[in-house]
């Protein structure tokens, strides 16, 4: 019978057990969005993992969305990771990058003053997350041109070179969690009228096109793609989820990436189980598991792997303590949603 702690074939990389550290913002940058020694440190004390997903690192100066958060858009960027990557090789761990352009959940003053940009200028109804006491309210963002979003597109393909540079073992495209590729694919925040919006086809055009540069510089099998489904964070609304899943799903497996990471919580309204009907790779689940429903969702075949957020942070031997089966220490504060 499978365990967590059973090896795992993640499309091109193998892992030695099948606990997967997902991203959390750590706040612990350099000057310039450069990742600092804290943040190299951090994530070596986690290297037992059978696979980091890194924090979010956006692609681009407009694709930010908090102050603090690293890039992958220059060569000094590029450094300061390599710095992180080879301190989780040397503890034999994996480790992918997370490509991120937050989109509308922005706000022109972590965009050095420039309009935020969506698919369609509709500004999200969630206040900013900030440790500020006068956190600002967000903006309508701005619409953006086909021309533009080529453009985006080709950013995600330079971050992907960058991160190949920077020594990763791949990269997630972050599809999730209401940033700029999810604000496309639902239908609450893309009122577009070209071929970027109104059909699901058209819906999930953007993210493909991400997904193929992103394959066109790693291969298939050394990116992953991660999905929130349910919408449940920045104002994400969709007239019809599951059939708007089940495409994405489809047409990434075509793709025959690494995995599918899916932060959805169990629920009658859960979607992960129409997303494994579609998808053949690998699955990776996300939120709220413990160590008994990880291993039951291990056992029971319902996806190759599980990530573990807050559990990761307050217990950076949480492999050891799962495996031995140690009580956890207390989560920590964090930013889950980057």
């Amino acid at each position: 019978m499978t365990s967590l702690f059973d090896p795992l074939q993640l499309g091109d990389v193998p892992l030695r057990n099948r606990i997967v550290m997902s991203p959390s913002a750590c706040l612990r940058p350099a000057p310039g969005r450069i990742p600092s020694d804290a943040l190299r440190a951090y994530y070596a004390q986690r290297a037992s993992a059978g696979l980091i997903v890194t924090e979010s690192a956006s692609v681009s100066p407009l694709g930010a969305g908090y102050p603090d958060t690293p890039g992958i858009w220059n060569s000094d960027q590029a450094q300061g990771w390599r710095r992180i990557t080879e301190a989780v090789h040397d503890r034999g761990g994996r480790i992918f990058l997370r490509l991120w352009h937050a989109g509308r959940v922005s706000n022109p003053e972590f965009l050095s003053g420039e309009m935020p940009v969506a698919p369609s200028a509709i500004a999200c109804a969630v206040p900013v997350s900030s440790d500020r006491t006068d956190t600002p309210d967000y903006v309508v963002p701005r619409s953006l041109h086909p021309d533009e979003i080529l453009r985006i597109v080709a950013d995600f393909d330079q971050a992907a070179r960058y991160a190949r540079l920077a020594g990763f073992d791949g990269v997630e495209v972050h599809a999730g969690d209401g940033y700029l590729i999810d604000q496309f694919l639902h239908d609450g925040s893309n009122c577009r009228r070209d071929e970027y919006g109104g059909s699901v086809d058209n819906r999930s055009r953007f993210l493909l096109e991400i997904v193929d540069v992103c394959i066109g510089v790693w291969g298939s099998g050394r990116v992953g793609v991660h999905l929130s489904p349910r919408g449940d964070r920045h104002d994400m609304r969709d007239s019809d989820p599951a059939t708007l899943y089940r495409h994405v799903a489809q047409e990434l497996d075509k793709r025959r990436l690494a995995f599918i990471c899916v932060r959805e919580h169990a629920g009658a309204d859960a979607l992960t189980p129409v997303i494994r009907q579609a998808f053949s790779g690998a699955l990776i689940l996300n939120e709220g598991y413990d160590a008994e429903s990880a291993r039951q969702a291990i056992e029971t075949g319902c996806g190759e792997a599980v990530a573990f957020g807050k559990a990761f942070v307050s217990n950076p031997d949480l492999v050891q303590r799962l495996e031995a089966g140690l009580p956890l220490r207390p989560d920590i504060e964090m930013i889950p949603v980057v």
